[in-house]
């Protein structure tokens, strides 16, 4: 099976500026975060996909001088960028994974992929977030190149273009879902935060990297979390903000989210 990988990017956040090229041991998060996908064994094409806008030119500039695949595409119908970087790639299979998720964990990806590869049969979209378990900032979606051209053809809604997925997980009449939960039996996807919005995301990803990276590079989740049981007061250097995710903005548009599912700020 054909797998295409996209890390969406770009410099624009509107809450954190530049956030992708904040350092990280030394290297550009964004550098950093693919580092930590191109680890994982199936993930196949990696390419990050950013936007036609002038402001993104030094993720292309980046990707050149790594050798790093890149693609440019819509700014704001990130539904339209992973499809038309699709139809460049020809894949069978096209993963979603955001580029604020530098402390992601590349057995985390191997798991949701080994489970739609070995289920593909059986299902057209399959996540880790429907419902999720792992800490925020392990996201991992995978959908059929036949269930990204529906959507694509179909998904109306402003939500649903500008965050890529929504269509399949609130259409589960239409598509058959899936979802990997955390062997561990724990769900820490309100109370642990390991993505970037904020000032004091950056300060935690910066403080696990600067504890970890060094004696190894793809440190795990099990690595980070016996970090914060050691130096609990990491934890709480971003903790006022677990649980906060795009969600709450749209509660009243979608049928399957609640307000359990985000924290509202």
């Amino acid at each position: 099976m054909k797998i295409l990988t996209v890390i969406q990017a770009r410099m624009g956040s509107t809450r954190l500026p530049n956030k992708v090229m904040m350092p990280l041991a030394g290297e550009p998060l964004l550098l950093r975060m693919y580092e930590r996908v191109v680890a994982s064994r199936l993930a196949g094409i990696i390419v990050i996909a950013v936007t036609e806008e002038k402001i993104d030119d030094p993720i292309e500039k980046s990707c050149k001088e790594n050798k790093i695949e890149y693609f440019r595409g819509h700014s704001t119908d990130l539904l339209d960028r992973h499809y038309k970087c699709a139809l460049k790639y020809q894949p069978d299979a096209v993963v979603k994974i955001p580029s604020d998720c530098p402390l992601i964990d590349p057995d985390i990806i191997d798991k949701v992929l080994k489970y739609y590869i070995d289920n593909h049969n059986s299902f057209d979209f399959v996540s880790n977030l429907h419902p999720p378990t792992y800490p925020d900032g392990n996201d991992v979606e995978v959908m059929s190149i036949t269930a990204l051209k529906d959507a694509w053809q179909n998904a109306k809604l402003s939500l649903e273009r500008e965050h890529t997925t929504p269509y399949f997980w609130e259409n589960p009449d239409k598509f058959r879902i899936g979802n990997v939960t955390w062997e561990s039996g724990k769900d820490y996807s309100m109370s642990y935060r390991f993505t970037i919005d904020y000032r004091e995301d950056y300060l935690f990803i910066k403080t696990v990297y600067d504890e970890l990276y060094e004696k190894n590079p793809l440190f795990s989740l099990r690595d980070i979390l016996d970090l914060l049981e050691r130096k609990p007061e990491i934890k709480k250097i971003n903790e006022k903000y677990a649980g906060v995710n795009w969600y709450r903005n749209h509660l009243y548009e979608l049928k399957t989210v609640t307000s359990k599912d985000t924290k509202i700020i």
